[in-house]
């Protein structure tokens, strides 16, 4: 039964990420309802795109999945954004919440292209992962970028414009998000023939290069895992430039996002004390682990405001736009 005054645009995007992402669904029942619409269209949008993409559903399928034609798969999600942000009459419900977003938020057609340039490089034989540069700059593109526009819905706490530095931090918790899910999904993405660990760092650890379902193999397990640890660790750094970026959220959305932090951050310390049994089963937090990152998120939110703004490390990846 639809709930009084929801549309349905947002009922199939709290569909999509109850069922797309859990992790990601606890932290957004603590934005303001304005934000979380939002915030959840956002969401359907990027996870349609990965959807079709990957031939699955809601996240779900992804070994069995369709692949095939990736080149017209994407061209097609481009030509649908690009009419969507013209303000094009649209059908399907994740490009109708994507022009509302536009819409209401100004999201710059920029972000959302590169957004889609990050699905491109999934489907490109060409592409390869050599060094940790090039899997900054796929972490960028998949969710650095989706950290920059979650900062353009959210605003600033003042309600003045998000300034560049804010961004930045945004896009560094993005990163730091991506790099605890290749971390976690290294086995499943192997087993469809994708790897984003650097080449460099799989040449140091002995691990095959260039072949994937051998990377899979248990045999590599012990390997894998020393460099599964090493990508938690680069992910660090990211995960501390963001606190200065929530202290500039308004509460409820700072709330939100250091919750979404402690999370995923836990993810990936999950990954790094499993060591070779990390992929055994999939690396998640429990309803009682929500339960308590929920509280320290508040806490962490409130604190945030207290503490003086850092610079950003120089070292630090920098977003190209």
């Amino acid at each position: 039964m639809r709930r009084p005054g929801v549309d349905s645009t947002s009922i199939h995007a709290e569909q999509a990420i109850r069922q797309g992402s859990k992790s990601f669904a606890a932290a957004a029942r603590l934005f303001d309802p304005a934000t979380r619409d939002s915030a959840v269209k956002l969401y359907a949008w990027c996870r349609h795109c990965d959807d079709v993409i990957d031939g699955q559903s809601l996240g779900h399928g992804q070994v069995e999945g369709d692949r095939g034609d990736g080149a017209a798969r994407i061209a097609e999600l481009r030509a649908l954004t690009r009419a969507a942000c013209r303000g094009d009459p649209m059908t399907h419900p994740a490009f109708v919440g994507l022009q509302e977003i536009v819409r209401t938020h100004g999201i710059p057609e920029h972000y959302l292209m590169e957004h889609l340039a990050g699905f491109a490089m999934d489907v490109d034989p060409d592409v390869r992962y050599e060094s940790i540069d090039d899997t900054l700059r796929y972490a960028w593109r998949v969710a650095g970028v989706v950290g920059v526009m979650m900062a353009l819905l959210m605003g600033t706490r003042g309600g003045d414009a998000v300034p560049a530095s804010v961004l930045d931090r945004a896009c560094d918790l993005g990163v730091a998000f991506q790099f605890t899910n290749i971390a976690r999904d290294i086995v499943e993405d192997a087993c469809i023939g994708r790897v984003y660990l650097p080449a460099q760092w799989l040449r140091e650890a002995g691990l095959p290069v260039g072949d994937p379902a051998a990377l899979a193999r248990r045999e590599h397990r012990a390997a894998l895992a020393t460099v599964a640890a090493r990508l938690v660790e680069a992910a660090e750094p990211y995960y501390r430039s963001s606190m200065t970026g929530i202290a500039t959220l308004p509460i409820r959305s700072a709330w939100s996002i250091a919750t979404a932090r402690g999370v995923y951050r836990h993810i990936g310390h999950l990954v790094r004390e499993r060591g070779a049994r990390a992929w055994d089963q999939r690396a998640a937090t429990s309803r009682w682990d929500k339960l308590r990152f929920v509280a320290r998120g508040g806490m962490v939110a409130l604190l945030s405001r207290a503490l003086p703004p850092r610079s950003r490390a120089p070292q630090l990846w920098r977003r190209p736009v």
